[in-house]
Order: C-alpha cells, then sequence, then structure tokens
C-alpha cells in the first residue's frame, strides 16, 4: 500500500473526508444495485462498507423502518423513513465510493478466486476502508510482481485502471516507452531479454524493459500479468488458501520417460546430494523469482533454501528437468586424476572465472579491469600460457588413450 494512504474509521466513506476523492455514481453502477436488490428477498439487506439497503422490510432480521414493498430502506439511521428509487439514488451518490467499491468487486471482477484475490490485494481491499484506499488509489498504488511494477489508480467513477511495466522503467514517462493495450502482446515482450537472447524460463530475472500498458481494466491487468508470469496469481491464490499441490523431485522425477527417464536414476543418498547441486544452480533467486516449495519428497527437504518469490514454485519445471538430465549424464562418469601446475594466483583466477560465469558477470567485468581474475584479457592470457595446440589445459589431454 503506498505511504500515502490515510487511514480513517469504518463507516460512510464519501467525499467528507478531505483524503477521498470525490466520486460520482456511473448509472450502470447504481442499475447493478438495483438488480442485486431484485435478486434478494424482500427485506434483505444488501451491505457495503458502514451501511446496508433493502427493497421493503417484510421477513427481514434486520431492525430497519418500515417500508412497502415499492420503497427502499437506507440503514444507517440518516432515512428514517422509505425511500423512492430517486432518492435512493441521491443517498447512494453520496456514498459513491462505497458503493462504486462494491461494484467494482462485484459486479466487474466477478467471481471469487485469482483474480479476485489479486485485485484486492493490489489496494490491500480486506485490510483497509474504503476511505483509506480510495486516497490512497487517488495517489496511485504501487505493487512489485516479480520485475514488474504495478501501479493503480481510480477514475472519478470509482473505476480501477492499471499501469504496468518493468521495475526499472519506474518514473519514465508513458511516450518514452513502447505502449500495448492489449494482454496477449506481453507474449512478444516476454520472449527475449534485453541482449535478444531467447528466454526459456518466464520467471527468469531477465525480463527486458522499455514497453508499458498504461492504461488496463481490472480483467486485462490480470491477464497481462498471467501472460508475462503464466500461473504465478493461480498458484499464488492457491497457496494463500492453503490448496497449493507441491510435486517433489522424486514423484516428478517418477513421471520422466524417454530421453528424461534417465534423470530416475538418481535415487535416495548419493542422489540426495545430487538434487542439492540442481536445486542451488537453478532455483536461487538470482536465476529464478518463484519462491522453491518442492523438496526432495514429502519426508526429506533439501539443505538449500528456496528463495523469498512472492510466487511459489509447486514442481521442479522443465528448465530443471532438462538440466537435471544433462547433470545425470555427466555424473555417470568415472572420475579421473589430471596434473598440471599453476600457481597460486592462477588457481585462484580459474575459481573467479568460475564465480563469474556462474553469477552472470562476464559482462560487468570492464576490459581494462585487468585486476578482476574474469578479466577478458586476463582470462586470454592464461589460456595462451596453459592450453596447447589441441586446446588442452596443462597439455594434458581428457583421454589419456589420445596420447
Amino acid at each position: 500500500m503506498a505511504d500515502s494512504t490515510s487511514a480513517t474509521d469504518g463507516g460512510e466513506a464519501g467525499g467528507d473526508d478531505p483524503g477521498v476523492p470525490e466520486i460520482d455514481l456511473p448509472s450502470d453502477a447504481f442499475d447493478a444495485v438495483l438488480d442485486a436488490l431484485d435478486e434478494l428477498d424482500p427485506g434483505e439487506p444488501l451491505r457495503f462498507e458502514g451501511f446496508s439497503v433493502a427493497r421493503g422490510t417484510e421477513g427481514t432480521d434486520e431492525e430497519l423502518p418500515g417500508g412497502s414493498p415499492d420503497e427502499y430502506v437506507l440503514a444507517d439511521g440518516s432515512r428514517p423513513t422509505g425511500m423512492s428509487e430517486r432518492d435512493l439514488h441521491e443517498a447512494l451518490a453520496e456514498r459513491a465510493p462505497a458503493v462504486t467499491d462494491w461494484y467494482v468487486f462485484e459486479r466487474v471482477v466477478g467471481e471469487f478466486g485469482p483474480r479476485r484475490a489479486f485485485l484486492r490485494w493490489i489496494e490491500d481491499a480486506d485490510g483497509e476502508t474504503v476511505a483509506t484506499r480510495y486516497a490512497a488509489l487517488a495517489a496511485g498504488i504501487e505493487r512489485a510482481w516479480g520485475e514488474l511494477k504495478i501501479t493503480a489508480t481510480l477514475t472519478d467513477r470509482g473505476e480501477r485502471r492499471y499501469d504496468v511495466r518493468h521495475a526499472d522503467d519506474a518514473g519514465v514517462p508513458v511516450d518514452e516507452l513502447d505502449a500495448y493495450d492489449d494482454p496477449l502482446d506481453a507474449r512478444d515482450l516476454v520472449t527475449f531479454d534485453e541482449r535478444g537472447r531467447y528466454r526459456p524460463l518466464k520467471t527468469a530475472p531477465s525480463l527486458a524493459g522499455g514497453w508499458v500498458f498504461p492504461d488496463l481494466g481490472p480483467r486485462e491487468l490480470y491477464e497481462t500479468v498471467e501472460t508475462i508470469y503464466p500461473a504465478t496469481v493461480a498458484n499464488w491464490h492457491r497457496e494463500r488458501e492453503g490448496e497449493l499441490d507441491v510435486n517433489h523431485w522424486r514423484e516428478t522425477m517418477e513421471r520422466q520417460s524417454g530421453i528424461y527417464g534417465v534423470v530416475k536414476t538418481w535415487d535416495r543418498g548419493e542422489g540426495y546430494e545430487h538434487v542439492n547441486w540442481v536445486a542451488e544452480a537453478c532455483c536461487d533467486d538470482s536465476q529464478c523469482l518463484k519462491r522453491r516449495e518442492w523438496e526432495y519428497d514429502d519426508e526429506t527437504d533439501l539443505d538449500v533454501d528456496g528463495g523469498d518469490g512472492a510466487f511459489p514454485c509447486r514442481e521442479p519445471c522443465s528448465v530443471v528437468v532438462s538440466a537435471a538430465r544433462k547433470w545425470t549424464r555427466l555424473e555417470s562418469e568415472q572420475p579421473r586424476t589430471y596434473e598440471f601446475e599453476l600457481t597460486p594466483s592462477e588457481k585462484e583466477q580459474v575459481e573467479e572465472v568460475i564465480d563469474a560465469v556462474a553469477d552472470g558477470r562476464i559482462d560487468e567485468i570492464r576490459e581494462a579491469d585487468t585486476k578482476e581474475g574474469a578479466n577478458r584479457f586476463r582470462t586470454r592470457f592464461l589460456r595462451a600460457k596453459l592450453f596447447d595446440d589441441e586446446g588442452n589445459l596443462g597439455g594434458v589431454p581428457t583421454d589419456p588413450d589420445e596420447e
């Protein structure tokens, strides 16, 4: 929630609070109220924040003043007698924030599921009053979702509008970015990173920027986020509801067949250590924005931390399975002993090169910075010194039979 939000007591949410924007009651919101009352029994109240409305009072358990079936009753003590439809419109217009808030979530968003939960989470609708949220929305509520920055704002009709962009583009004017309005356009934006390389893992922290969806409605926001980060909202919601179905490593590997069936050879014991290495290599925050919830099996946790991502990872993904297949084959090789000489500085340089490649820091090392072990010129010097004409380190072939 934006820091500029000011809290108010419950009750009526309207323009009397200086922090709450003036909201016009749109005709479609008022019509939706009438339709909702038609769906209720006479006297059964339709509840908003701080008050309720009923058509007639027959059969109601509410302590409402009397009224005929053709009259409306407002339950907050301000209207002691029944109201006509025109009176009701006037009364609801005075309470437009509460009415439009009900309309947005009950009629525009509708279904009780991941989309509704996500949209309500953005503005903390389950924890803050309408007045507090509308004041915050007037200033703009910002939320992070992976590498996305989502900004929610409010129109003078109580409608929500959303700006979605890369977090690195926060504060950049819309006209300086490539603007889109169709959620399906996001499919092209997530295909390649900023260097034009294909992104096989959509939750990798390599999303390119330079674009914006500046004016999305609630449904379009959800579709855009789910296109950029598939199933993340759905799994986040399942976790919140206590319904996240986690498939651990062993049960996932048991389903592999064909060329991936070899991964099943990593069984308990030594295989457990291998899976730790896989998780450390692939599932760190620097490599994936998800938070790993799967372990070795139901009874055995991995030693590697699962990360801090906002959305959970419920099973080893295809990238992990593909990498594990390759590593399974590599780990099946028998170890050999190779002998070659390195100076202490050269040993440390080899270690620095491996670290820099593993952490993706090669591009950060300047060519002139030769004190860095993974510096390109320094590494080329080491290769010139230690590799023979066949590319063997220390002149030692990989296969002794090649000698």
